[in-house]
């Protein structure tokens, strides 16, 4: 009787271990280095008393060792196959009762509340998820993630260099982010196809005084093309109409009258000249840079969100 092919599923890769067949389509490469795993826990400087949010935990060689650490581990995972792997692997350990496994998409998760963050997360969700995390209620201390090693160094990036991008500004207004150390692909198993870095992130607590929409909505505009002076970016015909629907609504709410030959295109540029930015690029612009004509735009009634 002829043999039948066995032909593995796209994305899928068998990666040592019994039976356990990682997929590589949705980031499972679990990192296997245990220097750098200790290193990884040892950056996150983690307390007794601390509750530890890891995300990606995989077969749990990162979280048996934060366990030894930590008051508590709550692992957020979305593959019920590696969720059985972990739990076997603490049965019948002290480490069991100090561990709690959420199923599912961290993306699509209320985050409980933690102290520290520690993660090798999959790479396609490392920008929601730094947001998340950013935005997250009450304050976390500190985390330390691992990505992709260009997205890392876009997080650090600053005004001037190749890949500073509305990324950096975002992150860099909400947080202090440090960039601590590269991680060669074969640390991984199986490896990834690009490098990787370790990223240390701690909130700015009190966070900065402005609206995170109305900034973020500034910024957008400003690195749709950063190469861009503003007042090339601002002359789009979309971005005038939406600036122009917000100024009549908030005009509408407090009883301004708009003269009839009104021209938010003018008004746009006296802003952007006033702040002094008409002649600048977000390419080269901090987050002062972009506080000030926020608050230029929005002291003459314009918002961006």
């Amino acid at each position: 009787m002829p043999k039948v092919r066995k032909e593995k599923s796209r994305g899928l890769r068998q990666a040592g271990g019994p039976g356990i067949v990682f997929n590589t389509g949705i980031g499972q490469h679990i990192l296997k280095n245990p220097l750098i795993v200790n290193s990884v826990i040892e950056k996150a400087a983690i307390r007794p008393t601390d509750v530890v949010l890891e995300v990606g935990p995989g077969t749990g060689n990162m979280t048996v060792k934060i366990l030894e650490k930590a008051k508590k581990v709550i692992a957020c995972e979305l593959d019920s196959r590696l969720v059985a792997e972990l739990q076997k692997r603490v049965q019948g350990t002290p480490a069991a009762n100090k561990l709690q496994i959420m199923v599912g998409d961290v993306l699509k998760t209320d985050l409980p509340f933690f102290d520290a963050c520690v993660a090798n997360l999959p790479y396609q969700i490392s920008s929601p998820f730094v947001f998340k995390l950013l935005l997250h209620r009450p304050f976390f201390r500190c985390a330390v993630l691992m990505f992709q090693r260009e997205f890392a160094l876009r997080l650090v990036a600053t005004p001037g260099d190749k890949l500073y991008c509305r990324l950096s500004i975002n992150t860099q207004l909400l947080a202090r982010v440090d960039h601590l150390m590269k991680v060669g692909k074969n640390n991984f198993r199986p490896p990834p196809k690009v490098e990787s870095s370790v990223v240390r992130i701690e909130p700015k607590n009190p966070p900065p005084p402005v609206n995170f929409q109305e900034w973020d909505g500034l910024v957008r505009i400003a690195f749709v093309r950063k190469n861009k002076t503003l007042t090339a970016a601002f002359k789009s015909n979309a971005v005038q109409q939406l600036l122009e629907k917000n100024y009549r609504i908030h005009c509408s709410l407090r009883n301004i009258e708009i003269p009839e030959n009104f021209s938010i295109s003018e008004k746009i540029q006296k802003i952007l000249e006033d702040s002094g930015c008409s002649g600048k690029r977000a390419r080269t612009m901090d987050i002062d840079d972009f506080m000030r004509l926020l608050h230029g735009f929005n002291s003459q009634g314009i918002h961006f969100s």
